[in-house]
């Protein structure tokens, strides 16, 4: 993995620039540092050397110099491109796979891109002919990041948007829509960022630029889902293991050593089962436990007894809350499932430069608890007509809104959800949006978590984001469409983003086999009902895996690599935010409603108010990003004490 950035900007030496925007991503890759200008066009690039440890040095350009690339990332196809276009007459002068990009867009041009299966965020540029042409690209499933401003004569992109701030002509201000994004899901849907005009480039698109003007912004893969209703059960048990196998025998291309996060879950143990099955001796495993009686590490302990790995574990400590300047000066954003990644990348990072992570299979194979709440209204959602749902239920969802908030504590939330969901039975959209505890749909909540003045932004919904994820495959059934869309969300938006600003925050490169192109193809094929054999979550993957994985594993019950936010709450969130949302802080910013937090953070601590405590803790986050990015020059810096973050 690396960090890239560049600049475009008329009659401008940016070298300078470019060279302290590199700096600012020096953790994306400690190895090496490079820049390079070319007219208009300066080009930087931080190296983490994983293949062609020699000669992978970047930029790396063509045979006349007229074409260059800076490149993160991992293609793990590129030895079959390689070979191709060598039959076709390409000559190499490297063993990289960033030559190979490089060539394979000489040849075939930019939608060529959809070829690459890997993890990729690059920018080429191009002066042949006599034209200036900036090429902007990123992976199917955006797994690796990429950022670009655009105003006036000026264009920027980076890896990480801090380094965008660097340029003077970059403005630090608040996007009120992204924030709000924010607090209803704990991320950000849009394409947008939390900082105007700074943009992010979707997944599965490259950009064009000539002469500092974005000409394009074109999408050269789509995933469509195409559902085999043929095969029979056995077909599919079958099927699941080759195509895991072959997504990690890809994925274990490298010079240097790899490793895996193992969980107490079945996706890392799949990857280790898969390790072992493709040859690989000597597995290196690592598990992070959160002194918290949901912790994995026995689970984890099992799965590497029965495989004999060289295993690793490392126990959070008791008030990781400390560290959250850190690890939110690294996200760009706050979020709630930062500081386990984190730490477990610092663990992991003394130890190798890459390792598998499980990430994808659950949403390719049925593994979250969410879809057992969809299951038992997979044929409902077809019977309710659609007026039914947006009239008499959507009425009856906003009375028990207003009576519940009007008589019962904050701890009977949760309840007044669920049936809020069930009455949105017909509008697949909106019961999954509130099965992810999206609240704006009680447009009178709004007034109840913002201040007066931050209301006067005209907020569209968040239900608007989501639309299209779910209007693509009407056809399809309710769960069917619910995996679709997760993988379209919160697994790009949320996941994704934290591994790899967690990984990159130690100069680890984090692998996500489940995400193979080829595997997430053949995942989307199958039905709903045959992944969840029996009703249960992951049921056609544990019999699939039941030959490699010890029977406790197989029956284990997820939970998630992520703390409990009720006892996170009793530890130290509600200390750190008694000091960070004070009354000043909050009424000063007049952006969130003082006594709606002050309610959460004196009511009695309770299991079920889940929902608040992740509340607390994205607003906690975000006036430590606030400061740090709107309100300072931290963004600049990398070690902070918490304390100068109080309010």
């Amino acid at each position: 993995m690396c960090g890239i950035c560049g600049v475009i900007e008329k009659k401008a030496d940016n070298r300078q620039l470019v060279g302290e925007m590199c700096r600012l991503l020096a953790h994306r890759g400690p190895d090496n540092a490079a820049v390079y200008r070319s007219g208009d066009v300066c080009l930087g690039h931080r190296r983490l050397s994983i293949i062609d440890l020699a000669t992978g040095d970047q930029p790396i350009f063509n045979a006349d110099k007229s074409v260059a690339i800076v490149y993160n990332g991992e293609i793990y196809n590129y030895r079959e491109l390689r070979e191709e276009l060598r039959k076709r007459g390409a000559a190499f002068q490297t063993n990289s796979d960033t030559e190979v990009i490089l060539k394979l867009y000489e040849t075939d041009g930019a939608p060529a891109f959809a070829r690459l299966n890997g993890i990729f965020a690059f920018a080429i540029l191009d002066r042949r002919n006599g034209q200036s042409r900036l090429v902007l690209a990123r992976d199917h499933f955006g797994v690796k990041p990429l950022h670009y401003y655009r105003k006036d004569d000026l264009f920027l992109f980076a890896s990480e948007y801090k380094a965008l701030l660097l340029h003077p002509a970059v403005e630090r201000r608040l996007n009120p829509q992204a924030l709000h994004h924010q607090v209803n899901l704990r991320y950000n849907q849009t394409d947008e960022t939390l900082i105007k005009d700074i943009f992010r480039l979707p997944p599965a698109h490259f950009m064009i630029i000539e002469d500092g003007a974005i000409q394009t912004i074109e999408r050269y893969y789509q995933l469509v889902p195409e559902i085999d209703y043929k095969k029979s059960e056995a077909e599919w048990l079958e099927e699941i293991p080759f195509y895991l196998r072959q997504a990690v025998k890809r994925q274990l291309v490298a010079d240097v050593p790899i490793g895996v996060y193992l969980s107490g879950g079945m996706d890392s143990g799949s990857i280790v089962a898969m390790m072992r099955d493709v040859g690989v001796e000597q597995v290196n495993t690592f598990t992070l436990g959160f002194n918290e009686p949901t912790d994995e590490i026995d689970d984890a302990q099992i799965t590497a007894d029965y495989y004999r790995t060289n295993h690793h574990v490392l126990r959070m400590d008791m008030n990781p809350m400390r560290r959250m300047p850190e690890v939110i000066w690294h996200a760009e954003e706050p979020k709630i499932n930062l500081l386990q990644g984190f730490a477990m990348s610092d663990f992991v990072s003394r130890h190798l430069k890459v390792a598998l992570g499980g990430l994808g299979g659950d949403e390719l194979f049925s593994g979250y608890d969410i879809h057992k709440f969809v299951l038992p209204f997979n044929g409902l959602h077809r019977l309710i007509p659609r007026w039914w749902e947006s009239t008499a239920a959507s009425a009856m969802s906003g009375l028990f809104y207003r009576l519940q908030t009007a008589l019962l504590p904050m701890k009977f939330d949760e309840y007044r959800r669920g049936l809020q969901m069930a009455l949105a039975s017909g509008n697949i959209a909106k019961f999954y949006l509130i099965l992810r505890n999206v609240w704006d749909f009680d447009r009178a909540y709004l007034q109840k978590i913002y201040a007066p003045q931050f209301l006067q932004h005209q907020l569209t919904p968040v239900a608007d984001a989501f639309a299209p994820l779910f209007e693509k495959h009407d056809g399809q059934t309710p769960l069917d469409r619910v995996y679709f869309a997760e993988f379209g969300s919160k697994m790009l938006n949320d996941y994704l983003l934290v591994e790899d600003r967690m990984s990159m925050s130690h100069s680890l490169e984090e692998r996500v086999p489940f995400l193979d192109l080829d595997l997430v193809q053949f995942g989307f094929s199958i039905p709903a009902r045959m992944k969840m054999i029996g009703g249960e979550t992951k049921g056609l993957l544990r019999k699939a895996m039941a030959p490699w994985l010890p029977e406790k594993i197989l029956k284990k019950k997820k939970w998630g690599f992520t703390f409990n936010p009720y006892l996170q709450f009793q530890k130290d969130l509600k200390a750190t935010a008694e000091r960070i949302l004070t009354r000043r802080r909050i009424e000063r910013d007049g952006i969130f409603n003082y006594s709606y937090i002050r309610g959460i953070l004196d009511a009695p601590p309770h299991p079920r108010m889940r929902w608040h405590y992740n509340f607390i803790w994205v607003l906690t986050g975000f006036y430590i990003w606030k400061k740090m990015f709107l309100e300072s020059e931290g963004f600049k810096q990398r070690n902070f004490d918490m304390k100068d973050f109080y309010g």
